[in-house]
C-alpha cells in the first residue's frame, strides 16, 4: 500500500508540472515584479488543512521573505476542527479577512485552496479583486467542477476559483482528496492535497528565485535558524520586512 500511495503521489506531481506549464511563467511574471520592487506577497488558505500550504509558504529555509502570510484564526484547526469548517462555509467571513489583511491595489495574492469553491475562497477572491489586487488561484478544477451546485460548501453564488482567478495553478487533487481504498465498508485514507500545495508553494518561490537571479538581482530568502549561521544571514536581510509583515 505505501509503495502503492507513493507512486500516485509522484505521478500526481508529474501531472501537476506538465498541466501548469504554461501557466507557470505568468505567475512568475507577478511574483518577480513584486519581489524586484520590494512588495509583499500575500497567501492565504481558506480552509483547514488549506492553512498547510500557507504555513509552508511562509517563514521557510529557503522561502522567499517577501511571502506574507494570512494566518486567519477563524479557519485554523487550532481553533477547532468543526468550528474551522463552518467558518469556511460563512458566506462574508473571506471579505473580512481580507480586509483586515493590509491587501490594496495592486497587490498579489495566493489563494490556495484544495476545491475552490467554498464561501470564504469564493469571497476572500471576489474582495481581493474588487480592491485591485491581483489573484493567483491554486486549487482543483476537477473537485470544483465535480461537486454538484447545491453542496453545502458551496458559495452561494455557485461559482469556482478556477473562474475567477486572474491566473490559476490546477493541483488536480482528486474528489474526496483520499486515494487509497480497502476492502470492506471502510472510506478512502491517504490524502495528497498538502503534497500538492506544499509542492506548488515551493515551485513558485524557487522559480522566482530563480527568475531573479538571473536578472542578476539578489532575493531576500530565509536560511534556516537551525542551520550554523543562519540567525545571523536572516538578521541581515529580516529588517525590510519587520513591521509590514504582520505575523513576522
Amino acid at each position: 500500500m505505501l509503495k502503492k500511495y507513493y507512486d500516485y503521489v509522484s505521478t500526481m506531481l508529474e501531472q501537476v508540472i506538465e498541466i501548469n506549464e504554461e501557466v507557470m511563467p505568468k505567475v512568475i511574471d507577478e511574483t518577480a515584479r513584486r519581489v524586484r520592487e520590494d512588495k509583499l506577497i500575500y497567501v492565504y488558505g481558506p480552509g483547514g488543512h488549506a492553512n498547510i500550504a500557507t504555513q509552508e509558504a511562509f517563514f521557510r529555509a529557503g522561502g522567499l521573505m517577501n511571502i506574507a502570510a494570512i494566518l486567519d484564526e477563524g479557519t485554523l484547526l487550532s481553533s477547532g476542527a468543526l468550528r474551522s469548517m463552518s467558518m469556511e462555509r460563512t458566506p462574508g467571513y473571506g471579505r473580512i479577512v481580507i480586509d483586515n489583511s493590509g491587501l490594496s491595489e495592486g497587490d498579489l495574492i495566493l489563494i490556495v485552496n484544495s476545491y475552490g469553491m467554498n464561501s470564504a475562497v469564493i469571497d476572500s477572491t471576489m474582495r481581493a479583486k474588487e480592491l485591485g489586487a491581483t489573484v493567483v488561484g491554486i486549487s482543483s478544477r476537477q473537485h470544483a467542477e465535480t461537486i454538484g451546485p447545491d453542496h453545502p460548501a458551496r458559495h452561494p453564488s455557485k461559482q469556482n476559483l478556477h473562474d475567477l482567478a486572474d491566473i490559476f495553478l490546477d493541483s488536480l487533487i482528486p474528489v474526496g482528496d483520499a486515494v487509497m481504498n480497502f476492502d470492506g465498508d471502510v472510506p478512502a485514507a491517504g490524502a495528497v492535497s498538502t503534497f500538492a500545495n506544499a509542492f506548488l508553494m515551493n515551485a513558485i518561490q524557487m522559480l522566482t528565485i530563480e527568475r531573479i537571479v538571473a536578472e542578476g538581482g539578489r532575493p531576500a530568502v530565509w536560511t534556516s535558524g537551525n542551520a550554523p549561521g543562519g540567525d545571523e544571514a536572516n538578521a541581515k536581510l529580516v529588517g525590510r520586512f519587520q513591521g509590514r509583515i504582520r505575523n513576522l
